[in-house]
């Protein structure tokens, strides 16, 4: 296969509108996980087309029409994303099943649309849609796109943010504020809630728009957070369930005389305070246990005896 990294698309992006006879200057910011998501399906869908398009042709392969393809895909979506507001609305239809209104699944199916388009004759009147091999050479071909850099995601998210801006109609995933001058959409820009941003927290990448910091940093893996049971240490949160179960203080273990009959569960820093505590029955589990054969109320009998005997001698038999 004979990717080539050349061909590259220029998609202009509008960010000033003469309005009254002056500059209205807008926004140009959106959701960066939704358009990084919606740029993750353009290369499964171009490999889609490509392989579909040359299958069974000995004259071409994916590789050599890749580029030309590639061009036709974004040419057909960026038209789809354009009328997509307008042709919805003519062509709404009550009786119609509820059609998810989400602008990856809207630019989803515009991918898979395109893909559809590019099957040859060949594809269409064979089994080979429905074939492993099918599926194995467009893995193939997507890794090899993917190894040789044929469309970075960075070129793909450029052309996501215009389709997202296109069909989000809702304007729920980017940023539609008008500013009158350039410094006060500079201002704005600094605190747009779809402005992007790495995550704070040491050791973690993520990247997404502001707005979604506060939800991000509850679930972070790195975040540093107090431990669930109340222990003193503070750890990352990916590192918690481990902790938990392992070395924290404030773990829950069974009493040492849970063999002999003490149900107890406390935390292992406590148990030394258990055993003090708990002092007197845990010395008549002990001689339920070695005189089985003795009333309840004689081994009653017999702790308060031993009670009378220097605590400190019985402590020390019990915690040894």
């Amino acid at each position: 296969m004979d990717v080539t990294s050349s061909g590259a698309e220029v998609v202009p992006e509008k960010i000033e509108d003469k309005k009254d006879g002056g500059l209205t200057f807008h926004c140009n910011l959106s959701d960066t996980e939704i358009v990084h998501k919606i740029a993750q399906e353009f290369l499964p869908g171009l490999a889609s087309a490509c392989v579909d398009n040359t299958t069974g042709d000995i004259f071409r392969t994916p590789g050599s029409v890749a580029v030309g393809i590639r061009t036709e895909m974004v040419e057909y979506l960026t038209k789809r994303s354009e009328t997509f507001v307008a042709e919805s609305v003519i062509l709404e239809d009550p009786d119609q099943a509820e059609v998810s209104d989400h602008p990856y699944d809207i630019i989803s199916d515009f991918v898979d649309d395109f893909a559809l388009s590019k099957r040859n004759l060949f594809s269409r009147v064979s089994g080979w849609m429905s074939s492993e091999k099918r599926e194995d050479r467009i893995d193939d071909f997507l890794q090899e796109m993917e190894i040789s850099g044929f469309w970075s995601i960075d070129r793909r998210e450029a052309i996501a943010h215009i389709l997202l801006k296109n069909v989000d109609f809702k304007n729920e995933f980017h940023c539609n504020m008008k500013f009158n001058s350039e410094k006060e959409l500079n201002e704005h820009m600094l605190h747009c809630g779809f402005i992007s941003m790495i995550c704070p927290n040491e050791g973690c990448n993520a990247k997404f728009s502001a707005g979604h910091l506060e939800k991000h940093d509850s679930v972070c893996p790195f975040k540093i957070i107090p431990c669930e049971q109340k222990c003193p240490d503070t750890l990352m949160r990916r590192d918690m369930d481990r902790h938990c179960i392992t070395v924290c203080q404030m773990k829950l273990a069974n009493c040492p005389f849970y063999a002999v009959g003490c149900q107890s569960t406390i935390p292992q820093c406590m148990i030394q305070q258990h055993r003090h505590d708990d002092l007197r029955s845990h010395l008549l589990y002990i001689l339920q246990k070695l005189h089985r054969d003795k009333p309840l109320k004689v081994l009653k009998n017999r702790v308060e005896e031993l009670e009378n005997v220097s605590q400190c001698t019985i402590a020390t038999f019990l915690f040894v």
